[in-house]
């Protein structure tokens, strides 16, 4: 057993060894991180899985290009499809048949992607901060997409996430920091998002027809200060998604789930469980 606690179970999908977190049982639920340098499933999703996984079967992977997963230098760079294919053959590995998913950020739009592919694979979806629309590139995302390691950048990063500063302790700085220069690790992520990188943006993006064609119930969350993915997108996934329902969060940036924990769950638990 790791004494790393982002290192969880391994299992081969599709010749990747894959890492993902497991906790829970119950009706399978897939959470999907944001793309930040040095991100894990487990960095992204700690602070809710223990209370998630009281309801549901908690499954959180670390996805192509980030973490622990395996990432050979012959499939890396921006690739849709092959994520797509990666968390497919993920629920495959695992026997899951239909998963509820929460998709952050980058995640979000993996979820809405897949959900679009693959409809009857995906059962009740969470976007949070979601991507998956066309918008004009921010500079906070051009900030994260562009990171170049050092302590200094990372901290600066943090801090452009959450919209109290003072959430940003310097030891998840550290860690975050620590985690982005791994071996191999800013060689991976550099070659997801290289400029000019609105075309990457652009190509995490559903059609707005096939996103009014989806069946699938779905709650999305925005924090009204984030800066990375503005809110007027979640509020366009709210008019474009038939069953959706749509939540603001004042004085929160671009870590809900950090940011607003509690009240994110009050909602999230009930949603998922179709109370």
């Amino acid at each position: 057993m790791s004494e790393n606690p982002e290192i969880g179970e391994r299992i081969d999908v599709g010749g990747i060894g894959t890492n993902y977190i497991a906790a829970g049982a119950g009706a399978p639920l897939v959470l999907i991180h944001g793309s930040g340098p040095g991100v894990t499933a487990f960095a992204n999703w700690r602070g809710v899985i223990p209370d998630l996984s009281q309801h549901f079967r908690c499954l959180a992977p670390d996805t192509l290009g980030f973490g622990y997963t395996d990432f050979p230098a012959e499939i890396r760079g921006f690739a849709m499809y092959r994520w797509l294919d990666h968390l497919i053959g993920f629920l495959d590995a695992l026997g899951i048949e239909q998963a509820h998913f929460i998709g952050n950020s980058y995640g979000g739009a993996l979820t809405l992607a897949l959900a679009a592919r693959a409809p009857e694979r995906v059962g009740r979806i969470v976007l949070m901060g979601a991507a998956g629309l066309a918008f004009p590139l921010t500079d906070g995302l051009a900030k994260v997409w562009g990171y170049q390691p050092s302590v200094d950048a990372m901290r600066d990063l943090m801090t452009t996430f959450a919209f109290d500063p003072t959430l940003v302790k310097e030891e998840i700085v550290v860690s975050r920091y620590q985690a982005s220069i791994r071996p191999g690790a800013q060689q991976a992520y550099s070659s997801l998002f290289p400029e000019p990188r609105q075309r990457w943006l652009d190509a995490l993006a559903t059609d707005e027809g096939t996103l009014r064609a989806l069946p699938h119930r779905t709650l999305i969350l925005h924090g009204r200060e984030d800066v990375i993915v503005p809110v007027a997108q979640s509020v366009k996934f709210n008019q474009l998604i038939e069953h959706s329902e749509l939540h603001v969060f004042g004085g929160c940036g671009h870590w809900t789930q950090i940011e607003k924990r509690d009240r994110f769950l009050d909602l999230v638990i009930p949603f998922l469980k179709g109370d």
